[in-house]
């Protein structure tokens, strides 16, 4: 395959998450054809310096791809900071990127999907996004992949001209919403997509990922997705950016390869319901969601695990 999408991976202070996410990356099957830049972030505080100097010392001594670039911030310029610069060099320098995160697994098979994808959507202005994770869904009957409005953060690729639409202000995404929008974005209100943009309008996140959505949404962009996850996330331990203690999430990576992608680009109705069932569900009964809530105060008094 030519002509591959580099890869853009975000690291901070998770030693043993990037460990085990690069370690999932090099056994790609395109990984030895691919270029992959480290954007390794700063540190915030003094007590944050060990685990970051830790993470820069090992991505250092990364082989098994074509081209292995580590870009180490100055200064800490935080997750979204980092992912919105290091997104828009890329796509201004190749026209696409495949983006992680330091708590992604992947499939083998993820970046041929990836790579599959932005070639054959390069010229359909809709298609503006390519999205690896999916929840585990319990419509088992649905395609390979499919198309859907909202854009999944965990492992997902993008092209230069879907990127030049990111509205990074807030203000001016928000204005443009009305409460017909605000249902559709969040699907039928089954997820709190909307809440988050008031968030982050307050201050209480600084999610780059809520933006995008949003942009991509308002210019009626859609995103591809699997309905087999080709990626878990394993940051839900309470060490990421904006994870809670919580395993709603979790799902059991694809191991077979994507070979079908829909020829017409149009929002499949079958897979908006099983998102939505799925959506409405996810938090489970209140015994579910009390246990949850016990393990998030837990959380705050134990260390966490650490992976080997």
């Amino acid at each position: 395959m030519q002509n591959l999408a580099p890869i853009a991976l975000f690291v901070y202070n998770r030693p043993d998450h990037t460990r085990r996410t690069l370690n999932y990356l090099q056994k790609n099957q395109l990984a030895e054809e691919s270029r992959l830049y480290i954007f390794a972030d700063a540190a915030k505080t003094d007590a944050d310096k060990p685990k970051v100097d830790e993470v820069r010392q090992y991505i250092k001594t990364i082989t098994g791809f074509k081209s292995v670039k580590v870009v180490l911030r100055e200064e800490n310029m935080g997750l979204a900071g980092s992912i919105i610069e290091g997104v828009t060099r890329l796509v201004n320098e190749y026209g696409k990127v495949i983006v992680f995160e330091d708590d992604l697994l992947s499939s083998r098979y993820t970046l041929q999907y990836f790579n599959e994808a932005l070639t054959k959507y390069e010229r359909e202005p809709q298609v503006m996004h390519i999205g690896a994770y999916m929840f585990d869904l319990n419509d088992k009957t649905l395609p390979q992949t499919f198309f859907h409005r909202i854009a999944t953060s965990w492992g997902w690729a993008t092209w230069a001209r879907a990127w030049s639409n990111f509205q990074p202000d807030i203000n001016t995404l928000l204005q443009q919403f009305d409460n017909h929008k605000k249902h559709n974005f969040s699907v039928e209100n089954t997820m709190n997509f909307w809440k988050q943009m008031q968030e982050f309008k307050s201050g209480k996140n600084n999610s780059w990922a809520i933006r995008w959505y949003a942009s991509i949404f308002l210019k009626g962009g859609l995103s591809l997705h699997p309905s087999r996850s080709l990626i878990h996330n394993i940051g839900h331990d309470g060490t990421g950016t904006h994870s809670n203690i919580e395993d709603m999430y979790k799902v059991q990576i694809a191991d077979q390869p994507v070979t079908f992608f829909p020829a017409r680009i149009v929002e499949n109705p079958h897979a908006h319901e099983a998102i939505k069932l799925f959506l409405k569900n996810r938090k489970g009964s209140l015994l579910d969601r009390g246990l949850r809530f016990i393990k998030q105060l837990q959380a705050r008094y134990m260390p966490v695990k650490k992976y080997n």
